[in-house]
């Protein structure tokens, strides 16, 4: 019988927090939205899900660290981010942000990311405060560099399953370069305002337009 071996942490990650490759599903999630996020293998039909990267990129081969941020100017110092191990091509995947997908509001998770909302505006989000992968580490760009050098994206991994991926932008990454992502404005709004929103997930749709515009 094949045992099933606890994940292997990347250096550098917290105690506090749960190592996953795979998102999680709380139970404020509804059936039908959880057969939209992740179909079943019969409700696809005879023709398999066009695969837009790896379904599930294998740590060891990873292109990414987490490395303590040591440069004095960094709004971040003596944190952790995310930085390239080796050159990185522009439009490459990079790496899915997982953490677990939920439909309650959480509002003192600074790790929330939007995944979908549906048409009746039900909001699923990727919270990766207490479990998730590398991808939480990415800070913002915000007093780093003049723009975000890498963006999120929406794919379908080959088992029909829908995450928010990490994706280069039009420009080469180098190696030892830092992974930079623009968080929002209302994400830094929600942070400064006396009395926070009721949600506080990035918004994605919108950093995603304003980067394909610069």
């Amino acid at each position: 019988m094949q045992r099933n071996h606890p994940l292997r942490r990347p250096a550098h990650w917290p105690d506090n927090v749960r190592y996953i490759t795979e998102p999680q599903y709380d139970h404020s999630v509804p059936k039908h939205i959880l057969d939209f996020l992740r179909p079943s293998p019969d409700s696809m039909g005879p023709h398999p899900t066009p695969d837009h990267g790896p379904a599930r990129p294998h740590p060891s081969k990873s292109i990414v660290v987490i490395q303590r941020i040591s440069d004095p100017s960094h709004p971040a110092r003596s944190q952790y981010g995310l930085f390239a191990m080796k050159k990185i091509p522009p439009r490459t995947l990079i790496l899915d942000y997982v953490g677990e997908v939920h439909c309650d509001d959480r509002p003192t998770s600074d790790y929330d990311l939007s995944l979908y909302r549906t048409p009746d505006h039900v909001s699923v989000g990727v919270d990766a405060q207490y479990a998730g992968n590398e991808a939480r580490f990415i800070n913002d760009y915000r007093g780093v560099k003049g723009k975000p050098n890498v963006i999120f994206q929406e794919r379908r991994t080959r088992s029909g399953e829908l995450r928010m991926s990490v994706w280069s932008g039009s420009e080469v990454i180098k190696k030892g370069d830092e992974l930079l992502l623009s968080y929002g404005k209302s994400w830094w709004r929600a942070r400064h305002a006396e009395d926070p929103p009721p949600t506080c997930r990035v918004d994605v749709q919108m950093e995603q337009a304003a980067f394909s515009n610069k």
